[in-house]
């Protein structure tokens, strides 16, 4: 199991460009991670190739976080296929194999029970930034029409709710990567939400 989610985790890396896997580690180094883990050192990362930042991942987040933090942290640089395919490769986008029972698995614990569906009503009163939410869903989970449409509204709260409008016709992994802009650009508020 070991070799197996570190050779996926090479394979995902050896995809980024150089640009891309600088980013990467400068993400890792800051992203915010679960309560009992900490971040890689940017002094460890800097001269870090990838067999390195893999050894690392695996060594810092164990096999059953590495994946969903590898996940979210390519996310957050807008390697939205890497992403997916990574999660394909390891089980963790189909049902959550290897993902340990808490909080993080909210995003993949089944279509009903979805973060996003639970907290609607929280979600449209407490998300003051509407446009870096769209602009991170534009072009994978909504069409330029929808964003427009969205955008055009004029307060938060009326574009929250025209895009809830839009979530019945959404699969999963909209779902998930809807959450996982929510986690990046209102992590705070997304924290509080997990814990309540």
């Amino acid at each position: 199991m070991g070799k197996k989610v570190r050779d996926h985790l090479v394979d995902t890396l050896e995809e980024l460009g150089q640009d891309q896997f600088k980013r990467f580690k400068t993400k890792l180094n800051v992203f915010p991670v679960k309560e009992g883990y900490s971040n890689i050192p940017r002094g460890r990362l800097e001269k870090a190739d990838i067999l390195d930042v893999c050894d690392m991942l695996i060594s810092y987040y164990q096999e059953d976080y590495v994946v969903e933090v590898t996940v979210a942290v390519l996310t957050d640089i807008n390697m939205w296929d890497l992403a997916d395919r990574l999660c394909k490769a390891t089980g963790t986008g189909s049902g959550g194999k290897g993902q340990k029972p808490g909080a993080s698995s909210d995003a993949i614990r089944g279509e009903e029970e979805h973060f996003v569906d639970r907290h609607r009503e929280q979600m449209i009163q407490r998300i003051a930034h509407v446009e870096p939410l769209l602009d991170m869903l534009h072009g994978n989970v909504l069409d330029d029409e929808q964003y427009q449409i969205i955008s055009s509204r004029s307060t938060s709260q009326e574009k929250m709710r025209k895009l809830y409008q839009l979530m019945p016709s959404w699969n999963k992994e909209c779902k998930d990567r809807f959450y996982a802009a929510l986690k990046t650009k209102n992590k705070f508020l997304i924290e509080a939400l997990e814990r309540s």
